[in-house]
């Protein structure tokens, strides 16, 4: 008899949860589970020159000052993103994140970046990019991995172009087009 309510038990605690009662589902909304898409358009500006830059390097190889392409560069940012090109206009959110000099041959940034919005109907949601950005051709494409808030369960994809390059500095103001798919 004693096998038996055990058995019943662990039974009872497979499908059940550990005997506490069927299975609840989230409290989701049917139009929350429709595929959405967004596009986003701002501009990031990664400033690595001045008293207060917003990305510096945390880490390079014994030999990165000697490489044309700088591998093995690593820098962290946290860098504002704009509504427009301008430094001065209106600040829509924060990239957080790093990247780093993957190429040996010719500069690819690997990049894992979190864009964060602080504004608008986008406000406390992100999304993240991870992978390469060749940062020297005139259009990159880098995916959306994933995102928060409204983005949650992101995925897409972000065209970046640079607008502005001061090569003495490395300071630049790049454009991003981001098409994103979500819930």
């Amino acid at each position: 008899m004693v096998l038996a309510v055990n058995k019943r038990r662990v039974i009872k605690s497979l499908l059940f949860g550990k005997g506490v009662g069927p299975p609840t589902t989230s409290s989701c909304k049917a139009e929350d589970t429709k595929e959405k898409v967004t596009n986003l358009q701002f501009f990031f500006h990664d400033t690595l020159s001045g008293k207060t830059p917003s990305a510096v390097r945390i880490a390079q190889a014994p030999d990165t000052d000697k490489s044309p392409t700088l591998f093995g560069a690593v820098l962290m940012a946290d860098d504002p993103l704009t509504e427009t090109s301008d430094p001065n206009s209106k600040l829509v959110g924060r990239a957080q994140g790093l990247y780093g000099s993957a190429g040996q041959q010719d500069l690819g940034l690997l990049m894992a970046m979190n864009f964060g919005f602080t504004d608008g109907e986008y406000n406390g949601s992100s999304i993240s990019i991870l992978g390469r950005n060749a940062a020297f051709n005139a259009v990159r494409e880098m995916p959306v991995v994933g995102g928060t808030g409204i983005f949650r369960l992101a995925r897409g994809y972000a065209l970046a172009h640079t607008h502005w390059f001061d090569p003495l500095t490395g300071d630049a103001i790049v454009g991003y087009n981001v098409t994103v798919v979500h819930y």
